[in-house]
């Protein structure tokens, strides 16, 4: 791990806040972590780590920003450290009419600071102010169930704004809760306060909006705070030019978070570019080191084959069984057009190392999906979070009824199939998935070739063939969730679809015939 000081946050010239540790740590897997206490990273950051957080929240004050300072109309509360730590914060919204309301955007308590009575201290606070200003409060709870802060509302004296207006008047999915000061006791406030609802409703995509735009600043403040947290801890290493791999492996993972964080709040309602993360800009010496998409040996764990078909797996070449993440990872990678076309356009090949640069510059890690052959047949290595192999398992249920389910159904004519994954390998945090290749790329990949690739736009202006994608795409997300008897979202947020392409042309597979014309299959994935 080259020359790591185990001291280096005390020692350092400019020393790294509990913030700044954290976000460190949250770089690092959790799996890695416990099973690595004896890596020198591993006590720099944790020594003392927890009687910190400790007595960082038993220390910490609630700030009323005032008015003038609230945040793009927000008026918020931050839950501060004597440290000048930010551990939580409650934004909300001043409606004068019909009746004076808070509505509660959001509450939010950092990670490690969970658990501890913050929210609770944060919400009285809200609620004390409510009754101070003989205003209404009102939100929307989102919280599951099933999930134990459920309650939290209702134990700071919330109630369920049926109980107001009465039962079956809004909308089945909304969940607004209202908090009455004492002031409001015993009106009749049902005309009132479903006046504030609709009004809410109405307002509620420019309440996102100046949502969004918020949490987008604090992200990147957040992004801005870890760049600077990695170049102070690894200062030795960066003017010595003696890049360790666990540095690498370290601005690799910022990187990839950094860019799919990019990618998100391109979708954001209402985002428009004005926070740019543009003003995070690598070091030349950082953008030229190679990328590590795993840590090193130091922090490593057994590997372990988690699920899936164990003939398969007996199947791989021995050296992925005992080395998975380095063997898997030094396979090829996936060959998708907006990579190869990348490649082309600066003369490289596949085979050249990619460095943390070239991440930033393509947007996405192409390094994720790796190729491999097993007896003849074509299979992808995608590379995810340990953390997430229970959403895969969710969804392996959900794709492997599909997969019987939905032989024969047709989307749009395209033929509709499902491609469960096969298994799951367990290495150094990560876990590498394989599934079968498919003659397909993902649907927003390939309306971005056929709107920007240039043999492909004048066959687009003619046909129009990404509107066919786009509408072929949605009639799929809308059969799945019908025969699933979930919400279509459910089915978005958690499968995803691929389209037929030609990999080789980098062309979609159409079947044209006299009806029209239509993509030769769906894939869910």
């Amino acid at each position: 791990m080259g020359n790591m000081s185990t001291n280096r946050i005390i020692s350092s010239n400019k020393r790294i806040g509990l913030n700044e540790r954290l976000g460190l740590i949250s770089l690092i897997d959790e799996e890695m972590r416990l099973g690595s206490a004896g890596c020198p990273i591993i006590a720099d950051l944790f020594n003392d780590l927890w009687d910190l957080v400790n007595a960082t929240v038993s220390g910490s004050k609630i700030t009323n920003l005032k008015p003038e300072e609230s945040n793009n109309g927000f008026k918020v509360f931050e839950i501060n450290a004597e440290t000048g730590e930010n551990l939580g914060s409650l934004n909300m919204l001043y409606l004068k009419k019909p009746i004076p309301c808070y509505y509660l955007v959001y509450v939010e308590v950092a990670a490690p600071f969970r658990r501890k009575g913050l929210g609770n201290r944060i919400l009285e606070y809200f609620r004390d102010i409510l009754i101070k200003k003989s205003a209404v409060g009102i939100l929307d709870n989102i919280i599951p169930e099933d999930d134990s802060s459920y309650s939290i509302y209702f134990k700071q004296g919330w109630e369920p704004i049926e109980a107001i207006i009465g039962e079956g008047i809004i909308d089945p999915g909304d969940n607004y809760m209202i908090y009455l000061p004492p002031s409001f006791q015993g009106k009749n406030l049902s005309g009132s306060i479903l006046k504030l609802v609709y009004h809410l409703k109405r307002k509620r995509a420019e309440i996102d909006m100046r949502d969004n735009q918020v949490m987008v600043q604090r992200t990147i403040a957040e992004f801005k705070g870890l760049h600077l947290a990695l170049l102070t801890y690894f200062e030795p290493e960066i003017r010595k030019k003696e890049p360790a791999t666990f540095m690498r492996f370290m601005f690799t993972r910022f990187v990839t978070k950094l860019i799919a964080f990019r990618r998100r709040i391109g979708d954001l309602i209402g985002y428009t570019g004005g926070d740019s993360l543009e003003q995070i800009v690598l070091a030349p010496e950082i953008a030229a080191l190679p990328v590590q998409s795993y840590p090193p040996d130091e922090l490593a764990s057994k590997p372990s084959f988690v699920s899936g078909d164990r003939g398969l797996y007996l199947r791989l070449p021995r050296t992925i069984k005992t080395h998975p993440a380095r063997s898997i990872e030094s396979l090829p990678n996936y060959n998708r057009p907006s990579f190869v076309n990348w490649l082309k356009e600066r003369g490289i090949t596949a085979k050249d190392t990619l460095t943390i640069g070239d991440l930033m510059d393509l947007g996405f890690d192409p390094t994720r999906l790796k190729e491999i052959t097993l007896n003849h047949e074509d299979f992808i290595f995608e590379r995810i979070q340990a953390r997430q192999l229970p959403a895969l398992e969710k969804k392996k249920e959900i794709l492997e009824r599909l997969t019987s389910e939905v032989r024969g159904i047709k989307v749009r004519y395209a033929q509709l199939r499902a491609n469960p994954p096969l298994l799951a390998i367990r290495d150094r945090g990560n876990a590498y998935v394989l599934r079968r290749k498919v003659a397909g790329i993902h649907w927003e990949e390939a309306a971005e070739q056929l709107q920007g690739s240039p043999h492909l736009k004048s066959l687009n202006a003619s046909m129009k063939i990404d509107r066919l994608v786009i509408a072929t795409v949605r009639e799929a997300n809308e059969k799945i969730a019908e025969h699933l008897g979930v919400e279509k979202e459910t089915v978005t947020n958690l499968l995803t679809i691929f389209v037929s392409w030609d990999l080789k042309k980098n062309q979609p597979k159409l079947i044209v015939d006299f009806s029209g014309t239509f993509l030769e299959s769906v894939w869910v994935a």
